[in-house]
């Protein structure tokens, strides 16, 4: 009895040691803001720029902070060095992508390359798609129509400069990105027609509204019946139908024998003939190819446009730039009515003055979220698995921890600096990193090159009369990609 008495003793009094061991031992959560039953801090992030309501909690809780959606977990990364862990060390962790009611219909239930789950399927689709869309030999062969199309608007703008019409860059390279990459991706133009344009950019706008459109269901599943009575359903069920009829149009239209061919292998012929030859593990349906072309038209149009008229807007702000850079395209020795992409390899700070806009003006600040596969450690705190990941790119590319003078248009940074945007240093990723970086890299610079290096060639510009380049502001448009608020108009002077 007094052996049995003596035990108990023991392990009451090792209980407390025991029990704070294991404290020590397992990694705490991730500091946050307090939330609300059922809601969390929804109510919270009411700002429309996300971005920035999260930099300012990370003022707060760090680098490395959770918020609850509703009844979901998520963390926010805000520093180079986590984002590196993340990445780097679990990057297949954290391959998943959260599962939003609006982004699954519009993915044919994530039959694409974007919103696809990490999966046999993901990395069968992906390699479908860099070996035969997005290699380099693909993207120079689509430079006859960049060549082409760009050709087009350099005569629109010295129609407006011959005349002094003040020239809509915003609106002008927006219809410039949209018509390469419709060409690119499905062989037609819709700038021939005003109402075929009217329709298409009716189309693409309610793409994106409904890509980013907040599901209550998404978060608090038994209240989804606020979806369907708000009419969100209705309307995404409208959309969806419209853009599959859409591409449905174009697949029929490529595998009519009686088409007349061109010259042009565009993607959705790629695409076609990979579905009639079945090589790969998977069997292709028109569902993926719709998939793919969504990806397409979405990420390759909003992005160019954008990233195009951020550096626009840079460079009028900053003179001194704008010289540097016109000098540099300019003194080639000799005199061309275009600028080819050979060419452009031999300026140096042209790319410098891309590298600083897609570091100051990134098109997507926050990336696309993802999401834990798995529980994880990442900066000493423990992370449940289904935990929505935001990497605020906007925050860790203006980190003056990093960067001298951030909020400064300086390209001159990167001339003597090896840091790019491929994935692999962490202070720039305007396109993310690990294994769902974006895949279509380099079409999307090579037609942001083709476009600056033009039009900076081709003319001198000037702001309109009586406005001066402190009314020229930095505000950003509400959706998935960051677009300059208010249209950047100029005034095209031809060169003497």
């Amino acid at each position: 009895m007094l052996f049995v008495l003596v035990l108990i003793l023991c392990i009451i009094f090792s209980l407390p040691l025991f029990f704070l061991k294991r404290r020590t031992t397992i990694a705490p959560y991730p500091p946050g803001p307090r939330g609300l039953p059922i809601i969390g801090n929804l109510h919270q992030l009411d700002s429309p720029i996300l971005y920035l309501q999260f930099s300012k909690l990370s003022k707060i809780y760090g680098p490395l902070f959770s918020v609850k959606l509703g009844l979901r977990p998520a963390i926010v990364v805000s520093s180079a060095k986590i984002a590196k862990e993340i990445f780097k060390n679990n990057d297949h962790v954290f391959s998943n992508r959260p599962i939003l009611y609006g982004q699954q219909k519009l993915s044919y239930n994530g039959l694409d390359i974007a919103f696809a789950q990490y999966s046999d399927f993901w990395r069968d689709i992906r390699k479908i798609c860099v070996i035969n869309i997005f290699t380099t030999k693909r993207v120079s062969s689509y430079s006859s129509i960049r060549k082409y199309e760009m050709k087009q608007m350099i005569k629109k703008i010295s129609n407006h400069a011959s005349s002094s019409v003040v020239t809509n860059l915003s609106e002008l390279l927006t219809s410039l990105s949209s018509t390469i990459i419709c060409r690119i991706a499905f062989g037609r133009r819709y700038e021939d027609e005003a109402l075929e344009k009217s329709k298409f950019q009716g189309m693409m706008h309610d793409l994106e509204a409904m890509l980013t459109a907040f599901f209550v269901s998404d978060y608090i599943p038994f209240m989804g019946w606020i979806d369907k009575l708000s009419g969100l359903h209705t309307r995404l069920d409208r959309i969806f139908k419209e853009m599959d009829e859409f591409y449905q149009e174009i697949i029929d239209e490529h595998l009519d024998p009686n088409r007349q061919h061109s010259n042009e292998e565009v993607i959705v012929d790629v695409l076609l003939q990979l579905k009639k030859q079945q090589l790969f593990s998977i069997d292709l349906t028109f569902d993926h190819i719709k998939g793919v072309l969504m990806n397409m038209i979405l990420a390759g149009t909003d992005t160019t446009s954008a990233t195009a008229v951020w550096a626009m807007t840079a460079l009028i702000k900053n003179p001194r730039v704008m010289k540097k850079v016109q000098e540099e395209i300019r003194n080639m020795g000799v005199k061309k009515d275009f600028l080819d992409e050979d060419d452009i390899q031999n300026f140096p700070y042209l790319k410098a003055v891309i590298k600083e806009t897609l570091r100051l003006y990134l098109p997507g600040p926050l990336l696309v979220p993802r999401e834990s596969r798995e529980k994880c450690t990442i900066g000493g705190y423990q992370i449940p698995a289904k935990t929505i990941l935001y990497v605020n790119a906007w925050a860790i590319q203006r980190d003056p921890d990093i960067w001298k003078n951030p909020e400064e248009f300086y390209p001159e940074r990167f001339l003597e600096s090896s840091i790019n945007f491929n994935g692999q240093d962490f202070e720039l990723i305007p396109f993310g990193s690990g294994r769902r970086i974006c895949p279509g890299i380099s079409m999307a610079i090579a037609l942001v090159q083709i476009i600056l290096a033009n039009i900076l060639y081709s003319f001198d510009w000037e702001l309109p009369h009586g406005v001066v380049k402190e009314d020229i502001d930095d505000e950003r448009g509400l959706g998935l990609t960051q677009h300059k608020k208010n249209h950047l108009c100029l005034v095209a002077k031809i060169p003497m």
